[in-house]
């Protein structure tokens, strides 16, 4: 029933989790509007990225791909959502990897099992990097350790929300630096970086899309990344081993995936055919 979808998406050059089709139906798949319920605000990575690719699913199939917004709770609320919606295919979940893999050991209830949901495809993944204001006063990775050090529970750092990979980026870096500071969430990657992000944070470890545009527009600095080698797009910026904090590495990806008891494929090498 996937079967086109997942045609398209091997065919785009990304990578293919195991995947979910109907063969008797996949010839006439889809044949009204699907929905993609987006687990965060809209303006942010996951949304952007689910929005071309929406796009890109609309003009190959024919058919309107809508995407509708429904953040919080770190991604349940979507989730939420997409977990009891038919498993027919007309009903899609793009999230970060919040509400698919560490929500279930930071919530003492979920209203869906992660595991039962469908895995379809992973359509991009972001390096995290440290981002500060433009007007704070260090000026590198390790002139930002010392001053966290010296200032402990005085800095605030913005994150997407509890249990993000932005916000346990974080936390790890404080455990491996002994730095302390103050953690303020927000429902998302837009809100923060439009709103009152610099007003209200000192600093911030988000997937790398926004804080390049913020980077390079002069309203905020990027310190290190968090790759195991310099990135080609930031040349200039050191890796977190390079600033003094050993195999620190973390990313995060945005994926797609449908409703428990969605029919899914025995293999996905015929996919890619």
């Amino acid at each position: 029933m996937l079967r086109s979808l997942l045609l398209l998406v091997a065919t785009g050059s990304l990578l293919a989790m195991p995947a979910v089709a109907q063969p008797d139906v996949a010839a006439t798949y889809p044949n009204r509007n699907v929905r993609i319920i987006v687990t965060v605000p809209a303006g942010g990575g996951v949304d952007s990225v689910t929005r071309i690719f929406a796009d890109k699913l609309q003009r190959r199939l024919g058919q309107s791909f809508v995407i509708e917004n429904q953040s919080g709770a770190g991604g349940n609320v979507g989730a939420s959502t997409v977990y009891a919606a038919a498993p027919d295919g007309y009903t899609l979940m793009s999230s970060q990897p919040a509400p698919l893999t560490t929500n279930i050991a930071l919530y003492k209830k979920l209203s869906f099992d992660p595991a039962a949901l469908e895995p379809v495809v992973i359509m991009s993944r972001f390096p995290n990097v440290l981002l500060v204001r433009k007007d704070f006063p260090a000026k590198t990775a390790a002139e930002f350790i010392a001053y966290a050090k010296a200032n402990p529970g005085k800095l605030n750092y913005a994150s997407q929300g509890i249990g993000t990979t932005s916000h346990l980026t974080t936390e790890l870096f404080m455990s491996l630096t002994g730095t302390k500071m103050v953690h303020v969430p927000y429902k998302g990657t837009a809100p923060p970086s439009t709103i009152s992000w610099p007003a209200r944070s000192t600093s911030s470890s988000w997937s790398c899309r926004q804080p390049v545009r913020l980077h390079q527009g002069g309203n905020a600095r990027i310190l290190a990344v968090a790759t195991d080698k310099r990135l080609d797009s930031l040349r200039d910026i050191p890796t977190m081993s390079e600033a003094g904090v050993p195999n620190f590495v973390s990313d995060t990806w945005n994926a797609l995936s449908a409703p428990p008891k969605t029919p899914a494929r025995s293999s996905t090498r015929s996919i890619r055919r």
